[in-house]
């Protein structure tokens, strides 16, 4: 018999990594297109799976938003977001009337939706997919996670701001919290105005500012994901 990841739509795709935030507003979206287009740019294909249902903001970030998602045999057909057909997106707000919806369903509803979303998209062949989930700590995540576990995905990726923790973080929260959860820390972003524009006009960010301190933090986590990759398959 196959296993359920044999006959799936995610069989083609060789990595995983969620995407999380404790709350929202702390750029977990922003980090996620961001690492996405760092990949893209070291060479590797990358799809997303931006689950935020509080706000599907991604779509905009990558100038996709006004573009239309059909179905195939398999499920549905991601959007390509650039020529070269390396980034592929799929987003709740495609499905929404008007992207600027947060969903406002009971939560069986969301996590059946979500459920779909994992299994029902047509990826194909991918080195890397971004799972942008929603803000917060909810079943939500639970649904996620256990919708990918038999994927195996290769780990989570937590975004965080300084003043985001107690006191005792109140300078390097991030730093500090992986300290004490024992996990690696990945790199602090700094916030560079040219950042929020590009993604407020779609544009990318990697390609037009080569020499912000923020294009050297972003490529230096996505070195750290390429890194763990090449160990994970080795």
């Amino acid at each position: 018999m196959d296993s359920e990841g044999d006959r799936s739509n995610l069989a083609g795709v060789r990595h995983i990594i969620l995407v999380l935030s404790g709350k929202g507003g702390v750029g977990k979206s922003t980090i996620s297109t961001e690492i996405a287009l760092a990949l893209r740019h070291a060479g590797k294909k990358v799809g997303i799976l931006d689950v935020d249902l509080c706000g599907p903001s991604i779509p905009r970030m990558l100038n996709a938003h006004n573009m239309d998602v059909h179905q195939c045999d398999s499920g549905w057909v991601p959007v390509f977001v650039d020529q070269e057909k390396s980034i592929s997106l799929m987003s709740v707000g495609f499905l929404l009337e008007r992207p600027d919806d947060a969903v406002v369903w009971r939560g069986p509803k969301k996590n059946a939706l979500i459920k779909q979303f994992v299994s029902d998209v047509a990826w194909g062949e991918l080195d890397f997919l971004i799972v942008d989930t929603p803000p917060g700590t909810s079943d939500e995540h639970i649904t996620t996670v256990d919708a990918l576990k038999p994927f195996h995905p290769m780990g989570a990726v937590v975004v965080t701001t300084p003043q985001e923790c107690t006191n005792i973080f109140s300078k390097g929260g991030g730093e500090e919290l992986a300290k004490h959860a024992g996990v690696p820390f990945l790199g602090c972003v700094p916030l560079d105005p040219n950042l929020a524009q590009s993604l407020e006009l779609g544009k990318d960010f990697l390609q037009e500012f080569p020499k912000s301190s923020t294009y050297a933090s972003i490529t230096s986590i996505a070195q750290h994901i390429l890194e763990k990759a090449a160990d994970s398959s080795s």
